[in-house]
């Protein structure tokens, strides 16, 4: 996977040491001498990852990484911190400035290429939710777009998994009153707690005899509701090759032993905020989605979904040489009620005439509002007889009882057209023009009645 990565760093020499290994494995390579230069070509280019060194003249690294991780428009971008201090500390320190990795210098390939790849592809994720985001800001995504990786308002649920009851007893006991904690001796039951949870983070330690922790961590990104879950792997001195290969698997960061608390916590926080925004970001998408399919007023579907469905379920009528009847309905003198009780009055009768309307079909037959007072109900394997009688029940029971509207007993009618597929050499324009024929035979001839064209 390619990305273009911005190297800052005041030091020449590493910053061509950098610049040559990324361009190597294929990277796009931007540099930058300050920590100005770096705000300046973040806001002006599409940057995938930044690797920062914390020591620079001007503005250290730290204060660069607060200023990208407080501006809305680069938030999202990953940032690695490149320095030679390796205290615990200091990398505590960078992480709470926003910081998403650390990597010490001299830095090796291995670590290099893995973390870049590890960001870049977390990075591509975000990217495709906010350009789903992004195509709907008339109706108001555009202000989840704007929002910073989130706070954590809430103690995160973190599963720890771990054969060795000694070691799992003192990370959580590390972790107590920062995290709200599971803990899973071995992997069956680590996976049936994370199903059963839904985890904010999953820790891994590596070292496990009865378990392939690395298989443990595919099969937790295999399943719908962990795939999204971050993991960070408990790693000893001496395994970079194990980490570098759970890199290539997903794994989100990794830890190694003797472990530093405020380290540690330090990294959940920061997997959670990014999880917490992607989340944030694809219930904003599924919302759109949804938005852009259903009829704000009434909670029908609405015409766009008739339009890409109706095709669907007419070819696979004709198909299968199975029956489908379609009904159009229109509110009798629904201007006169608009006019008399206002457009709210107006709304009201809507949502209760959508209300009735799918209380008298099947919950397979697609009800959607076609536009103002017309709504359409497309009913499969329905006869022509059996339409019929299903537009006369919605037509009686619209008729039966009057709408309240503000207090009033408000009555109403609907006209209704019916029409059947016709197996000769039918078409879903001709359908409907049938149907909207029978309509406006209906209203012509005293509203308040079902019409089918004679077969």
């Amino acid at each position: 996977m390619s990305a273009r990565v911005l190297v800052v760093d005041d030091v020449p020499a590493n910053v061509k040491l950098l610049e040559a290994r990324l361009t190597a494995e294929y990277f796009e390579v931007l540099t930058a001498a300050d920590g100005f230069e770096a705000l300046e070509i973040c806001d002006r280019d599409a940057i995938d990852i930044v690797l920062l060194d914390v020591m620079m003249p001007g503005m250290d690294g730290l204060e660069v990484c607060r200023r990208l991780k407080s501006d809305p428009g680069t938030s999202h971008i990953p940032i690695v911190m490149v320095t030679a201090l390796d205290r615990a500390s200091d990398r505590v320190a960078g992480l709470e400035a926003g910081a998403d990795d650390f990597l010490t210098k001299p830095v090796k390939d291995l670590q290099l290429l893995s973390r870049v790849r590890s960001l870049v592809r977390l990075k591509s994720l975000t990217d495709e939710l906010r350009l789903r985001a992004a195509t709907t800001r008339s109706i108001g995504i555009q202000e989840m777009l704007g929002r910073r990786l989130p706070e954590i308002e809430e103690l995160p649920h973190v599963l720890l998994i771990d054969e060795n009851p000694a070691s799992a007893e003192r990370t959580a006991t590390m972790l107590n009153k920062v995290c709200e904690m599971d803990t899973a001796s071995g992997a069956n039951e680590g996976v049936f707690l994370a199903m059963d949870r839904t985890p904010d983070c999953v820790l891994i330690s590596t070292r496990a005899s009865e378990f392939d922790p690395l298989r443990l961590c595919s099969q937790l990104q295999s399943f719908d509701r962990t795939r999204y879950v971050p993991i960070i792997l408990i790693a000893d001195e001496g395994e970079e090759a194990r980490v570098m290969r759970a890199f290539e698997l997903g794994v989100n960061d990794y830890v190694t032993r003797p472990i530093d608390r405020q380290e540690l916590t330090a990294r959940i926080r920061t997997q959670v905020r990014r999880k917490l925004y992607n989340d944030h970001l694809r219930m904003s998408v599924a919302e759109t989605i949804e938005m852009a399919v259903i009829d704000g007023l009434t909670g029908l579907h609405n015409r766009r979904y008739l339009d890409s469905h109706i095709e669907t379920l007419f070819q696979r009528a004709v198909t299968r040489r199975r029956p489908l009847s379609i009904m159009i309905t229109d509110l009798d003198r629904f201007k006169g009620i608009n006019d008399t009780h206002g457009h709210d009055g107006g709304d009201q009768v809507l949502k209760e005439f959508a209300r009735r309307i799918r209380a008298n079909v099947r919950g397979i037959d697609l009800v959607c509002r076609f536009g103002g007072e017309e709504f359409v109900v497309i009913m499969p394997d329905t006869e022509s007889a059996l339409a019929q009688r299903v537009a006369e029940r919605v037509r009686h029971d619209i008729e039966k009882e009057p709408f309240q509207v503000a207090g009033n007993a408000v009555p109403v009618t609907v006209s209704i057209g019916v029409a059947s597929v016709d197996y000769g050499a039918d078409s879903v324009s001709a359908l409907m023009r049938r149907a909207d024929a029978a309509l406006y035979q209906a209203k012509n001839s005293g509203r308040n009645r079902v019409v089918a064209p004679a077969a």
